[in-house]
């Protein structure tokens, strides 16, 4: 099927409309746990010592590192995206970093008859999903009125993760700086 959507503009739906296989964010997620599995291979590095961190979409990727990479040590998502995409279009946010949700739905299925599948195929690069093969101790920091990557989004991903793990919250911020939070992490990383 030929897509009406320029295929540099969006990447959640990028293969959507083929399989699950297809999903461009399922080879990215693969690509760092190779990553980390490389880097945890050179000599000069202590394998027992590797952690990952990131915020917004790096967020994202850390969750899917640790959760491909049973033997990283710590992992630190702040405000993870990509995570519960379903929740996100029933509390109308497929606004911004998630509009093209509706871009999909308007040129793939603008009556939703096949809803179901796309929810279906999203769930293969949805965290929530894969949080629970998390190993890693985890350190997540939270915006409680962050709007990009809201928290309602976010804590399926946390509550599913069985490893040692810790929320940081901030009540009053969004997708945004977060005062002391670098430091947090710091420490938090600080005895790998």
């Amino acid at each position: 099927m030929a897509s009406p959507i320029a295929p540099r503009s969006f990447h959640i739906i990028r293969g959507l409309a083929d399989s699950p296989e297809k999903l461009y964010y399922r080879n990215v997620y693969l690509d760092t746990a190779l990553l980390a599995r490389i880097v945890m291979g050179f000599d000069e590095v202590d394998a027992s010592r590797v952690g990952a961190l990131g915020g917004s979409q790096g967020g994202g990727l850390t969750l899917a590192c640790a959760s491909l990479t049973p033997s990283l040590k710590k992992a630190a998502p702040t405000f993870p995206f990509l995570c519960d995409f379903k929740r996100v279009w029933e509390m109308d946010l497929a606004k911004g970093a998630y509009e093209e949700l509706a871009t999909f739905f308007r040129n793939f299925d603008p009556r939703h008859e096949q809803e179901d599948l796309w929810w279906e195929r999203l769930g293969y690069i949805d965290n929530q999903h894969l949080a629970a093969r998390i190993r890693a101790e985890v350190l997540m920091p939270v915006a409680l009125m962050d709007t990009i990557s809201p928290p309602r989004t976010q804590f399926p991903a946390y509550n599913k993760i069985t490893s040692k793990k810790n929320l940081v919250l901030y009540p009053d911020f969004g997708h945004e700086g977060l005062p002391g939070c670098n430091d947090i992490v710091f420490d938090f990383m600080s005895d790998l």
